[in-house]
Order: structure tokens, then sequence, then C-alpha cells
């Protein structure tokens, strides 16, 4: 079967396992803030929708299976498109460089991901942080290859996601383990998350490193093969927040600030959060350009 085939497979399985798995939340009763409304930008006004751009899916965030998405994002986001009155529909694009150029080039009115806010990032966008993040490795059940933190990954394959925070980092520590005389890191770049979690079941991959979240969530549907290691350290990131993403300046961002801070004041947003199990990734209060630096 080809790898397309597989991955695709295997997200449909997660998608129903993952459905299966968030329970139903009571939401509170939603109307339109006319105040907020007002101030989106006239084109979404008079469009009365405006499109959403991911790049793949990102459980339990975003889960794609053709051109409908489900999981967290996508409840957030018909809520919000509630609060602000207007239809938010959702695009998919290859990657994350594609989703940043669908961005700026104003194809796509935002991205409400999360995706991570990092300074050298805030330079031509601006990030509407909605929640906080870790990275860590998915590994082997019994973690075979001892890898626990950065300096244990030398030498081994480390899948990660094409153009991500987590790939900047590994590549700096590749470059640390051959500086401290160790073996070099195998970077494995993948486009999306199920062909990296995929790479690592299969036995090509060592270990999976990315966001805390979406790789808890397919621990949780890998029958008992992996688990999750490097958890509580810091692995190369200062506190990691994660958000929608405008172009920089976009007069959009202070209103999808505003319609969070309307869902998180009201109950919307925990409930949310909770149905999908990222009660540990929750913030008391959306933020603007929260981000912290990378290493260099």
């Amino acid at each position: 079967m080809p790898l397309k085939s597989v991955t695709s497979f295997a997200l449909a399985s997660a998608l129903l396992s993952g459905m299966a798995m968030a329970e139903d939340a009571t939401l509170p009763k939603l109307t339109v803030n006319e105040e907020l409304r007002a101030k989106l930008p006239e084109e979404i006004k008079t469009a009365g929708k405006m499109i959403s751009v991911n790049n793949g899916s990102f459980p339990p965030y975003e889960i794609v299976t053709g051109t409908k998405m489900e999981g967290a994002s996508a409840d957030l986001t018909d809520a919000l498109g509630q609060v602000l009155g207007v239809t938010i529909e959702h695009a998919t694009v290859g990657g994350l460089p594609a989703l940043l150029a669908g961005v700026n080039s104003g194809r796509y009115q935002f991205a409400f991901g999360p995706v991570g806010d990092f300074k050298s990032r805030e330079e031509a966008n601006d990030f509407v942080d909605w929640v906080q993040e870790f990275v860590v490795f998915a590994v082997h059940k019994g973690n075979p290859n001892g890898i626990t933190s950065l300096h244990t990954a030398c030498g081994q394959r480390i899948a990660v996601m094409a153009g991500g925070s987590a790939e900047k980092v590994i590549k700096v520590q590749a470059e640390k383990c051959k500086t401290d005389g160790k073996e070099a890191i195998e970077v494995q770049s993948f486009t999306d998350q199920p062909s990296s979690i995929l790479a690592v079941r299969s036995k090509r991959s060592d270990a999976f490193f990315s966001s805390q979240a979406p790789l808890t969530y397919f621990v949780s549907q890998s029958n008992g093969q992996l688990e999750l290691t490097g958890v509580g350290q810091k692995n190369g990131f200062e506190n990691l927040y994660q958000g929608a993403v405008v172009p920089k300046g976009s007069p959009l961002g202070p209103v999808l600030h505003d319609g969070m801070k309307v869902l998180m004041d009201n109950g919307t947003y925990a409930a949310i959060m909770k149905k999908w199990g990222l009660e540990n990734n929750m913030i008391k209060k959306p933020g603007i350009n929260l981000g912290g630096t990378l290493p260099k």
C-alpha cells in the first residue's frame, strides 16, 4: 500500500477513535457580539465569511479528512464565528511554509492553528496566542534507544515537522552532537503529523519530536506501541505559546483576540479544551505576540 494511502488510513482510524474519545460538552449559548463584528475588516463583513488555513492534521486540534476538519480548533472556530457573526471555513495546504505564505499573500484571512509563536516569526506575522505547549518525544514502548532529552538524541533518527520550530531545534542539536564528538542526528522532516508518527510506528524513525498535545493523542491511539519521553523538560524551548496567525499589523488580530477573550470568559473555551483532553494546555486569557526565542 502506498505511503499516502497508509497515512490516510491511519488518520481515518485516529479520527474515528478520537471522536469516540472526545466527550460531549455542554456549551454556553452564543450570540453575535455586534461591537466586535463592527471591527472586522469591511471585506470580511461583506463576504460574511473568512477562511482559516491549516497545514494538515494536528490532532486533537485539527483532524482533517478530505475537506472536512474536526477537533478542538474546529469547535473553537465554530464558536468564534458565532460571536463574530461570520462563517469560518477551513482550507488545507502542504506544510507550515505554505500556510504562512498563504496568510501573508492574502489568499487566506488567517490560520487559527495553533501555530508556534516565536519572535522570529513575529517579524512578518502577528500571533493571537490561546494555548501553552510543550515539546517532547514519542518513542517505541519501553524506549529501546534511551531517548529522554535532546542530548540523548545524538545518533538517532528523529522525525520532525518540516518548517516547524522543532525542526530548527533538532538541527541545532544535531550540530551540537557533532561538536561534542558524538554521532550526528539523522533529521527526518515530514510535511504532516500522521506521516511523522507513522515513521516511528513502522520503525523508520526512532522518535518523533513535536508538541506534547498531539503526541499525547497519537500515543493514546497506538495500541500500546508508543510512549512519551522528555516530559517536563524545556527541550530547547522557552515558555512556548501557540495561537492564530494573521499578517503583521492586520486589524483582524485584535478582533480575534477579543473574540477569544469572550469564549474564555463565558466558559466555551474551557468546555471545548476539556472535551478534547487539552486542559493542561489552557491559558487564562489570550495574548498577542507572547512568543519567545529559538536557539541560534
